[in-house]
């Protein structure tokens, strides 16, 4: 548009203003206005610019693309969200592992913990914490004087959160040592930490699962996605993830499980 030849009175709205008693831009804030006074999202001063929404009503408050239209930079008023080439800007990862050595005293229809980052462990003959034999792991776990009851045992278990996290994928890579596998899953649980109590963890959360799958054994590894069931956990919770055969053990099991997160 252009307001050549145009006049005043039927232009005047598609003109942008700060409405400042005739002083123009200051030092101060003033919020740019349309010719009617209606407010836009823009306020500016001599030296700054703040983008600032009347209603968090729209998904995007601001998009920046290249010319062929492919997404830079997103800013998401209503979710508090801030993106870039379509990723979270504080997108993290962090990883839960086992080497098959460390996690080769697995029993058949028992959900075992595995380390979390490059924390050394599993269920070996000296760390063999299990979080029970139902459909998904206990949702408490209780510290004592007794071998897999140790807080040394299950402490490199744990994840602990300083930050509040929304989880947006899980995915793991496994391989067994035998020429035989089994059937298994694994389950990504959140829970409450008590310090300084024998009632360690409680108040278990389901966080994410994977499908079960069915190992063939030693000659070939297997990626798998996970189903995220509940993808935000509030500071101060700790999260611990799971590995369980439904079957009779055949093999031990190297495991590389990532998480993929952002702080919320």
């Amino acid at each position: 548009m252009s307001l050549v030849g145009k006049k005043i009175s039927s232009s005047f709205k598609d003109i942008l203003q700060v409405d400042n008693s005739g002083s123009g831009l200051t030092t101060s804030l003033q919020v740019v206005k349309d010719g009617e006074g209606n407010q836009s999202c823009l306020y500016l001063s001599d030296d700054n610019l703040k983008i600032q929404p009347e209603n968090d009503d729209t998904a995007v408050l601001v998009t920046i693309n290249d010319k062929d239209s492919n997404n830079l930079v997103q800013i998401d008023s209503s979710n508090d969200l801030v993106k870039a080439l379509g990723n979270n800007v504080n997108t993290q990862f962090t990883h839960f592992g086992a080497n098959y050595v460390d996690f080769s005293n697995v029993a058949a229809n028992t959900h075992y913990p595995v380390p979390f980052g490059g924390v050394n462990g599993g269920a070996s003959a000296t760390n063999d914490v299990d979080f029970g034999t139902g459909t998904d792991p206990d949702t408490t776990f209780t510290t004592a004087d007794t071998d897999t009851q140790y807080a040394s045992q299950i402490v490199p278990m744990m994840w602990y959160l300083p930050n509040a996290i929304t989880i947006d994928s899980v995915t793991h890579i496994e391989g067994a040592d035998a020429s035989t596998g089994e059937t298994y899953r694994m389950e990504l649980m959140s829970y409450t930490l008590t310090s300084g109590s024998t009632s360690c963890l409680s108040a278990g959360t389901l966080l994410a699962h994977n499908s079960d799958i069915t190992n063939a054994g030693n000659e070939q590894a297997y990626l798998s996605t996970w189903t995220v069931d509940s993808s935000d956990v509030v500071a101060g919770k700790v999260i611990l993830c799971f590995f369980y055969c439904a079957s009779s053990v055949n093999s031990d099991y190297s495991l590389n499980v990532t998480v993929k997160y952002h702080l919320t």
